[in-house]
């Protein structure tokens, strides 16, 4: 039997779902908003009472931080690092100045105060000190952490993996999905991949495996300021929401947290270095949507396409 449950957190639709005949399922997948509120508390910095943002906060001074925290933070240097330092977690000040200062959901996407400053390439992970024994973070005073890039993928990998232990999850953090492995009979979890131009239609839909599923975008989270159109994938070398021909990328990963900094990078580097960036990893696999309407699969994308 296939049990779920829907719920919001990170000012997002989730998903969570479990095929399992253990008599403990049910209860078990009640608990995941509970995990999910858990780790919102550390890691949002839209909450002033975070860990996050008492981390931000005392910047200029070393900080022990929870496990949670930690976790996360040694994640967002990966992401660095495998993105080529595309994909940043020091990119709160930038997303500041470009009118990302709330929760989306209480934004007026159609009046951002205009903020006097210069944009600036955003600083990398490597300029902060940390010490692994003590679990201690010391922010130069004038760097900040946004864990958007990673959060909801590490999120939804530790979620399905606690569900796993009762069978095979799927977990949906606001559109990055962690899969733990196939439904019995070795059946596939079929996914859809909305179309970014046509609301309620899809392009087409996967069937997975055990992976990770991403999708990043700017068709949601956009606004007007100072009469410019700003989003928020932030490009680190600028410090500027990034100028790309894409509005959507999504990306198949071993993982939902290498899903999520997959498609932050293509869509920074755009359709045709972000297909090729794509190409150079065997383990990825993506559909891409430009702006126009086109839309172009990797070599290993369309293996994944239902059909009937």
């Amino acid at each position: 039997m296939i049990y779920r449950i829907d719920f919001k957190a990170m000012g997002c639709h989730m998903l969570a779902m479990l095929e399992s005949s253990s008599p403990e399922a049910p209860a078990l997948l009640a608990q995941v908003p509970n995990w999910f509120e858990e780790w919102e508390q550390v890691l949002s910095r839209f909450r002033p009472d975070s860990e996050l943002s008492q981390l931000n906060k005392s910047a200029g001074w070393p900080m022990k931080v929870s496990q949670t925290l930690w976790d996360v933070f040694q994640c967002a240097q990966t992401a660095e690092k495998d993105s080529q330092g595309l994909v940043r977690a020091s990119v709160l000040d930038a997303l500041l100045m470009a009118g990302y200062d709330r929760s989306f959901d209480q934004m007026q996407p159609e009046n951002i105060q205009t903020r006097v400053s210069t944009w600036n390439e955003v600083a990398s992970l490597d300029e902060i000190s940390s010490d692994q024994v003590e679990k201690t973070i010391c922010l130069p005073a004038d760097t900040h952490l946004d864990f958007g890039g990673v959060a909801k993928g590490w999120a939804a990998n530790q979620a399905a993996n606690r569900l796993s232990n009762h069978g095979s999850a799927l977990v949906s953090a606001g559109g990055d999905i962690a899969i733990s492995a196939k439904l019995p009979n070795a059946e596939q979890w079929p996914v859809s991949i909305d179309d970014p131009l046509k609301s309620g239609e899809i392009i087409a839909t996967l069937m997975l495996g055990a992976c990770g599923v991403a999708t990043s975008g700017t068709d949601h989270r956009r606004w007007k300021q100072g009469g410019r159109l700003n989003h928020h994938i932030i490009d680190p070398r600028s410090g500027q929401p990034a100028q790309t021909d894409l509005i959507s990328a999504t990306v198949i990963a071993p993982t939902a947290t290498l899903a999520e900094m997959a498609a932050k990078t293509v869509m920074i580097l755009g359709s045709q270095a972000g297909m090729a960036w794509v190409e150079a990893r065997s383990e990825l696999s993506a559909l891409l949507v430009r702006e126009t309407g086109e839309i172009f699969c990797s070599t290993h994308m369309e293996k994944l396409f239902w059909r009937s």
